[in-house]
C-alpha cells in the first residue's frame, strides 16, 4: 500500500481549519492530517514532533507570520515542503514567500482538486507554478528598479542549466526534463544542484524566483 502523505495546517482561523479538514478527508486514501496550528510558532513545535510532509501555511497569524514560520522550516527541516494557502492575493507576499522556499502559493478558494493536486506535487519534492502566477513574478520583479549585485565568486547560469530551471518553474518534473532535453535524470539533479550554489538558495521555488529576479530566466520556452 502506497504511503498516506503527511499534511498539517497552519492557520489562525478555526472554521478555516475545519473546512480544510473535511476537504482533505476527501481523498483520505493518499492524504493524512496529521495536525493542525493557529499560529506559526505552534506550527513549528507540531513540525518538529509530527515530522509531516507538505505542510498548508497561511501568511498572516499572530505572533509569527507564515514566511517567517516558512524560513524556520526550510533552515531546520528542509525535506518538508511547503504550500502558501492564503487570502491575500498580492504581489509582494507571492515573490516572498517563493524566495522563502514555498513550493506553491494558493488561494483560500482554490478548487478541491487544485489543492490536492498541490498536496502531492509538494509531497515529491516538486513545485506548482501556474502560468500565471509566473507571468506575476516576472512582472513585479521586473518593476524592481534596483539591480541586485552579483555574488562574489560566483558566474551567471549556462544555457543548459537555464533550460533545467525554466523547466522546473513551468511545472516539470525532473523525468520530464530530462526527456525533454536528452539527459538523464542524474544529470538534472546535478545541474540543481549548480543552480543552487550558484544563486546560494537550497530549493527548487527560491531558485527560480531568485532567477527570475536577477534577470536569468524568462518565462519564453527557449
Amino acid at each position: 500500500m502506497q504511503k498516506r502523505i503527511r499534511v498539517l495546517i497552519a492557520d489562525d482561523h478555526l472554521m478555516v481549519r475545519k473546512g480544510l479538514r473535511l476537504m482533505l478527508e476527501e481523498d483520505d486514501e493518499s492524504i493524512e492530517l496529521v495536525g493542525d496550528a493557529a499560529d506559526g510558532a505552534s506550527a513549528l513545535t507540531l513540525i518538529e514532533q509530527l515530522q509531516p510532509d507538505v505542510v498548508l501555511m497561511d501568511v498572516r497569524m499572530p505572533g509569527m507570520d507564515g514566511i517567517t514560520a516558512l524560513q524556520h522550516i526550510r533552515s531546520s527541516w528542509s525535506q518538508i515542503a511547503v504550500i502558501i494557502l492564503t487570502t491575500y492575493d498580492e504581489d509582494d507576499l507571492l515573490v516572498r514567500a517563493l524566495q522563502a522556499g514555498a513550493c506553491g502559493y494558493l488561494l483560500k478558494d482554490t478548487p478541491l482538486e487544485k489543492l490536492l493536486r498541490a498536496i502531492h506535487t509538494a509531497a515529491r519534492g516538486e513545485m506548482l507554478l501556474q502560468p500565471d502566477v509566473m507571468a506575476r513574478v516576472l512582472a513585479h520583479t521586473h518593476q524592481e528598479t534596483r539591480t541586485p549585485p552579483p555574488l562574489p565568486g560566483r558566474g551567471g547560469l549556462t544555457r543548459r542549466e537555464r533550460d533545467v530551471l525554466s523547466g522546473i518553474a513551468r511545472g516539470e518534473r525532473s523525468k520530464e526534463v530530462a526527456a525533454r532535453l536528452g539527459i538523464t535524470e542524474r544529470t538534472v539533479r546535478a545541474y540543481l544542484a549548480s543552480i543552487y550554489t550558484k544563486l546560494d538558495v537550497d530549493s527548487r521555488s527560491s531558485a527560480v524566483a531568485v532567477a527570475m529576479e536577477r534577470g536569468l530566466l524568462s518565462l519564453r520556452q527557449e
